[in-house]
């Protein structure tokens, strides 16, 4: 099995170097690839926020990936969770940080506005909860 960094997968989507986006293709075609949670969290963060991709895309290019063939995703379930968090408003890292977090009785994060309302409001676990100062 061979891991791949980011910037494969990236160049698989978003097909700006030809001749890179190529040989991804063929790196993810020949399977027994390896794509760490890590990984995952910087895709997603390239894909947004440096090549300016719409959330709906971002959010296809990741499902896309966890269903390719030949491909194990670390923490699978934990990255599909997040992913679908995503998709009902929570930022993909907050998201992947809280399914991670399965285990914990709370998530605790000064990020009242975005995270912790929102996660309450959507009813996700563990709570998210702001600490009082």
């Amino acid at each position: 099995m061979r891991a791949v960094d980011t910037n494969i997968l990236a160049r698989y989507y978003l097909h700006d170097d030809p001749a890179q986006a190529q040989c991804a293709a063929r790196i993810l075609a020949a399977g027994d690839v390896f794509v760490p949670k890590t990984v995952m969290l910087e895709l997603e963060w390239v894909l947004r926020a440096v090549a300016e991709q719409p959330a709906g895309k971002v959010a296809d290019c990741l499902a896309h990936l966890i269903a390719l063939p030949g491909v194990t995703i670390e923490d699978h379930d934990e990255v599909e969770d997040a992913l679908r968090h995503c998709r009902r408003g929570v930022d993909f890292a907050d998201a992947l940080h809280l399914a991670a977090s399965q285990a914990c009785s709370e998530l605790l994060t000064f990020d009242d506005r975005g995270y912790a309302r929102r996660a309450t409001k959507l009813g996700l676990k563990p709570p998210v909860k702001v600490p009082p100062a």
